[in-house]
C-alpha cells in the first residue's frame, strides 16, 4: 500500500465505532486542493415537501460508513490506491432561505470544481442537485445524466415555488445543464396528478424507465444501453434514495412502494464504470425515519461505489 494517498482509518487500528466522524473515517480537509475527489455534505431539507429530516443526513450517512473498508472486493477496484480522497466537510447553508442556499451551494461547487475534484455529495433533499449542476456546467459545459429516483422531479413548481425538491431537474433543463439525448431517469413510479406525468422528459429527449421495467430483472443490460448511449460525454449520477423500495430504505421523506432492490441499486452505479463521471450524489436520506441505520447505511455504501466507478479508478 503507497504512503502516497489518503487512506480510511482502519478498523484493525481504531474500533469501528471510534475515530473522526469523517466518511469513511478518511482524513478530512479545508478545501478540495489537491485531491482527485472529495466526499462533501449538504445538510439541508429547506426543500422537502412531506417528511423533513434530510439536514441530518450526511452525519448520519458519514456516521454509517464507518464498517467500509478500503477495497472493493466484487469489483477489484482499490480507490486509495488510486486516487487523493478526503471529506472537506458540509456547505455552509443558509437554513431559512433555500434560494439563498442555491447560490451558495453553487458558488461552493464551482470552488471545488475550479481544483479538477471530482465531488461526490452526501445529500441533503433532491434540491441541492441543481445548483451543483449549474456548477458543473460552467466548468464542463451540458452533461449527460443518470437520476435513479421514484420521482421525475421535473415540476414546473410546488405550492406557487420553483425552487424545491421535486423541481431540481426541470430548473436544470432550463439552464442548459444537460445533454437531452443523453439523460436518463430510472426507477420513477407510483402515481401522479396526470396520466403525464412522466412524459415531460421524454418530451425533451429523455429516457424514462420506470420502475415496473425493472422488476424481477437484472439492470445490468440497461446499463449496457446506458454507457453506449453516453460515450465519452461527461456525466453526472444523481441517485436519491427512495427510489430503493421502502423495504430496503424506509428512512426517506417521500417512500414509494414497488421500488429498486438494493442489489439493481449496486448493478446501476457499478454500471457507471468506464463513463466520464463529473460528479456524484447520494440525496434524501432522512434519520428520523430510519430507526436502525439500514437506510444510510445502503447510502454510505452506495456512495463507496460511486467512488469505486470513477475513471481514475479503471
Amino acid at each position: 500500500m503507497t504512503d502516497a494517498f489518503n487512506q480510511p482509518l482502519s478498523g484493525n487500528t481504531m474500533p469501528r465505532f471510534g475515530g473522526p466522524a469523517t466518511m469513511m473515517r478518511l482524513p478530512s480537509a479545508t478545501s478540495a486542493a489537491g485531491l482527485d475527489a472529495c466526499f462533501v455534505g449538504i445538510p439541508m431539507d429547506t426543500g422537502t415537501s412531506n417528511r423533513p429530516g434530510t439536514r441530518l443526513g450526511p452525519r448520519q450517512i458519514r456516521d454509517e460508513s464507518r464498517m467500509i473498508r478500503p477495497f472493493n472486493m466484487a469489483t477489484g477496484a482499490a480507490p486509495f490506491q488510486r486516487m487523493q480522497v478526503a471529506d472537506i466537510g458540509d456547505v455552509p447553508i443558509n437554513t431559512f432561505d433555500l434560494k439563498k442556499s442555491v447560490d451558495i451551494i453553487d458558488g461552493h461547487y464551482r470552488e471545488i470544481l475550479s481544483h479538477g475534484t471530482i465531488p461526490l455529495t452526501l445529500g441533503g433533499d433532491h434540491t441541492l442537485t441543481w445548483p451543483i449542476l449549474r456548477a458543473i456546467r460552467q466548468r464542463h459545459g451540458p452533461v449527460a445524466l443518470i437520476h435513479v429516483d421514484a420521482h421525475s422531479d421535473t415540476n414546473d413548481n410546488m405550492f406557487g415555488e420553483t425552487v424545491a425538491h421535486g423541481c431540481p431537474f426541470r430548473r436544470a433543463w432550463e439552464d442548459d445543464c444537460l445533454l437531452n439525448d443523453r439523460v436518463y431517469q430510472i426507477g420513477l413510479r407510483a402515481t401522479g396528478y396526470s396520466p403525464e406525468d412522466f412524459d415531460w422528459g421524454r418530451s425533451k429527449g429523455w429516457t424514462v424507465v420506470q420502475a415496473e421495467q425493472c422488476w424481477h430483472k437484472s439492470l445490468v443490460p440497461l446499463m449496457q444501453e446506458v454507457r453506449q448511449t453516453i460515450g465519452d460525454a461527461p456525466v453526472y449520477l444523481s441517485f436519491d434514495i427512495d427510489s430503493l423500495d421502502p423495504a430496503f430504505a424506509p428512512g426517506t421523506g417521500t417512500v414509494e412502494p414497488g421500488g429498486l432492490t438494493v442489489w439493481q441499486a449496486y448493478e446501476i452505479v457499478r454500471g457507471c464504470a468506464g463513463l466520464n463521471l463529473v460528479g456524484t450524489d447520494l440525496v434524501e436520506v432522512s434519520p428520523p425515519y430510519d430507526p436502525s441505520g439500514n437506510t444510510a447505511v445502503i447510502a454510505a455504501n452506495l456512495l463507496y461505489e460511486m467512488l469505486c466507478a470513477l475513471p481514475a479508478c479503471q
